[in-house]
Parts: C-alpha cells; sequence; structure tokens
C-alpha cells in the first residue's frame, strides 16, 4: 500500500478543472493579445476567469494580477508594494524571505511566539521606515493560522501596506474575510488542485505597486508577458471549487488529523505535535529522533510526507520556522510534515500512522 501525505507541497489536478482548461488547450489555443478571432476568444477566457477570481475574493476584476505562481506574485509584493523598508515575519516562505533581501529598501524581520505567531508586541518596535509587512495567513510547514485581522488593523493605523502570502490558505480559510484585511495577497493552482505554473497577486486599488517583469503591455502595463489562458481559467475554477467546498473539506480533514494523531498515541511524549491553532489539513511532528533517516525509511516504505516546505526539502538545514519557534538545530532537522487532502482515505491514514510508528521504533 501506498499513501500520498503531501499535499501541502502539492495537489494532483482536479478532473473538473481540467475539463474547464481543454478548450483553451485545443481549440481557443489564441494568444489573448492577438486581435483575430482566436486571440479575441483567448482573451474572453481570461477576462472570465479574472471576473470570477475577483467574485470569490470580493474584490474588483482589476485588483487581480496573473503571475506564475505563488513564488512569482511574493516576489513582486515584496520588492515592489509601497516604498522604503519591508517587515517579514521570521516563518515566511523563502520566496518572501529571500525576496525580502532584494529589495531597494532594505528589510526586517518580525518574530514569533513559541506556538508560531505573529510576536504583536514586538511589532511595536517596527522600524519607522517600514514601508510595507508581509506575514502569510496560514503557515505551509506547521499549518499555524496567523492573527491577520490584528496584524491589519494594526498596518491600517499607521498607513502601511499589508501584504499575505494566502497560498495555503486558499483550500483551508474563507478568502473573502482575508482579502477584507489585506492590502495585497497571493495565491497558487496547484495547491488547490489546479495547474501548475499559475497564481495571482490581488492588489487593492490605492496601493503602491511598481512592474517587476517588463517586456510586454500585459497585466495592465505592470506585468509582461503571454498570458497563459489555459492555466489562469483552470485557476480561476479551482479557486472557486476550493471556496466553495471549503466547509466539507476542513471537516473531513479535522477527523483524519484526529485519527492519525490517536494512532500514533503509543508513542507517547517522544514525538510531538508542533504549532497552535492550526489549520486540520496540516500536521507538523517532531520525533526526538530520526530526522532525514526517519523520512527515508518512511519513503522507501510507500508514505510520502515532508521534511518541512518542499521548496526546501533537498536542504541539509535545518527548518528555519522551527527554528523562529524556539527549537534547537538538532530539533529543526526532525521535523515532518504530514498534510491531508481531497483524496486522502482513512486507509491511507491509518497505514502512514502504522508505518511512522513502526519506522520510528526501528530508529
Amino acid at each position: 500500500m501506498k499513501a500520498y501525505l503531501d499535499y501541502a507541497a502539492t495537489t494532483p489536478l482536479s478532473g473538473a478543472v481540467l475539463e474547464k482548461m481543454l478548450p483553451l488547450l485545443k481549440e481557443n489555443f489564441g494568444n489573448p493579445d492577438s486581435l483575430h478571432g482566436y486571440g479575441r476568444a483567448a482573451a474572453y477566457a481570461v477576462s472570465e476567469a479574472r471576473d470570477r477570481v475577483a467574485g470569490v475574493l470580493g474584490v474588483r476584476s482589476a485588483e487581480v494580477y496573473f503571475t506564475s505562481g505563488g513564488t512569482e506574485a511574493d516576489n513582486w509584493a515584496v520588492r515592489m508594494l509601497g516604498g522604503g523598508r519591508v517587515c517579514v515575519s521570521a516563518v515566511e516562505h523563502a520566496a518572501v524571505l529571500e525576496a525580502a533581501k532584494l529589495r531597494e529598501g532594505g528589510m526586517s524581520v518580525l518574530p514569533v511566539t513559541k506556538s508560531g505567531t505573529a510576536d504583536m508586541v514586538a511589532l511595536e518596535a517596527l522600524p519607522s521606515d517600514t514601508g510595507a509587512l508581509s506575514v502569510m495567513a496560514v503557515n505551509n510547514e506547521t499549518g499555524c493560522v496567523q492573527p491577520i485581522r490584528a496584524l491589519s488593523a494594526f498596518c491600517r493605523a499607521r498607513g502601511i501596506p499589508f501584504f499575505s502570502d494566502c497560498v495555503q490558505a486558499a483550500g483551508t480559510l474563507p478568502l473573502k474575510e482575508l482579502a477584507k484585511d489585506c492590502d495585497a495577497l497571493s495565491l497558487s493552482a496547484h495547491k488547490i488542485y489546479g495547474p501548475k505554473g499559475t497564481g495571482a497577486l490581488i492588489v487593492k486599488k490605492g496601493t503602491k505597486l511598481r512592474p517587476l517583469i517588463a517586456g510586454g503591455e500585459q497585466e495592465r502595463g505592470l506585468r509582461g508577458g503571454t498570458l497563459n489562458a489555459a492555466g489562469i481559467v483552470g485557476f480561476s475554477y479551482a479557486l472557486e471549487y476550493a471556496q466553495r467546498d471549503l466547509e466539507k473539506n476542513n471537516r473531513r480533514a479535522a477527523e483524519l488529523k484526529a485519527l492519525f494523531l490517536k494512532k500514533i498515541s503509543v508513542l507517547g511524549g517522544a514525538v510531538v505535535a508542533d504549532g497552535e491553532n492550526t489549520v486540520p489539513q496540516i500536521l507538523h511532528l517532531t520525533p526526538d529522533k530520526g530526522g532525514t533517516e526517519l523520512l527515508n525509511r518512511l519513503d522507501l516504505c510507500g508514505v510520502a510526507c515532508s521534511g518541512g516546505a518542499a521548496c526546501s526539502a533537498h536542504s541539509a538545514l535545518p527548518s528555519h520556522v522551527s527554528l523562529a519557534m524556539g527549537r534547537s538545530e538538532d530539533e529543526a532537522r526532525r521535523g515532518i510534515r504530514f498534510s491531508f487532502g481531497a483524496g486522502t482515505t482513512e486507509e491511507e491514514v491509518l497505514f502512514a500512522a502504522e508505518t511512522l510508528i513502526n519506522c520510528y521504533r526501528e530508529i
């Protein structure tokens, strides 16, 4: 038997989403910027997709900018939103942390508590030249939900643009509520059963945004490059379906997570669940032994999970998220992330939990 429990890394493309994409890959394959019929058909599909995304989020269509994914959207916002220094939380995705290093105005880092949430006391000491704040809605490693409303209120009181990486939130939290509190937010299709290579940056009207990619007039002249019409259409439907089925999916994921935790409870305090106020789809554990060896054993036994973010899975460095939460370097190397999705079965969860128990005991 095998078990795929790495939905936080990527999800399979939904059949319903693929069906919506196929016309743009076959008969309506034109360049959306071409003036002939083929181009107009593709442009119309993109326009409809933009309206669909805006409707799901409760924003204006003109505030939706399509990108090649979450990483590009994060880079665009962190480097080009507002002016001056950008402050990023210590547990942000690498796409945010590395992009912040390239910002012309410089960067600062907001620490987090041991539970993984932004340190609101430290926030009061924000550098006076801060021109933007970036805190992700749901952490991709621990699943920890950040106090977005409080962070937004802080920024609005000071006239600072607030950006949130909502890539992991799209399938776990109500996006309309999040969108109300953000001046900008990023999304990625492949985390919600959409196509890889497609995402969006939402930027509210009145928020200063400079171009990241030059070379064309696409996306109101702010993001050059031929639009991926099929991917954009797929993304729009994936987002619509993810938000439509949110309650049902969250309830199911919570049941699977509880089942997994109950099964591995025989290990007692040898395996600690990390983070507080986490989404049901993500479970981050820190065993008292194992690390890469435990991950390799799980893989060989047919269990697909992660040592943290998939983007840094090949790194031997300890998790920066665990370190920021006060873990030692050794502990930060031992973390394991299991994530549940629409295709996860109880049989898979029980198999993965039993395999974890056996592999742990063999080390």
